[in-house]
């Protein structure tokens, strides 16, 4: 097996770090919410009028689940998926509209294969981890 690569401080460099950091979670992020904010399934989900805490709270977690800053834990605290997402409706047609999205956020990347895979595996596996309902 070979060695991980190193970063500017001699440690292993994080999956954050190696698909762009910052830059890209914001990018990623802004282009899901760009989807959802037109689906009449999915927008009803987000309360707030204004899409930017939601966006704030999701680019935080990812960044903090991937190896970068941890600031989501430091103002929210554990993440608890679950319990966060059990107020709302999460059936097939919602989870799969999420993927949606999702996956056209992840394409716009243009990551290479191994990262999108890796990354694209993680949000397939949320999301189903998230159903609650089979009821429309």
């Amino acid at each position: 097996m070979g060695r991980e690569p190193a970063g500017p401080d001699g440690g292993t460099i994080t999956f954050y770090e190696e698909v762009g950091g910052r830059e890209t979670f914001v990018r990623l992020v802004d282009v899901f919410y760009d989807g959802v904010a037109g689906d009449e399934v999915m927008r009803p989900m987000y309360p707030e009028a204004d899409l930017g805490p939601a966006k704030e709270r999701l680019r935080m977690f990812l960044e903090q689940y991937w190896g970068g800053p941890t600031a989501y834990s430091e103002q929210r605290g554990h993440p608890r998926l679950r319990m966060r997402h059990a107020s709302f409706k999460v059936n097939p047609d919602a989870r799969d509209r999420w993927l949606a999205h999702m996956r056209v956020a992840v394409d716009s990347l243009g990551l290479p294969p191994a990262q999108h895979g890796l990354l694209w595996g993680y949000l397939e596996r949320a999301a189903h981890s998230l159903l609650n309902t089979f009821d429309d």
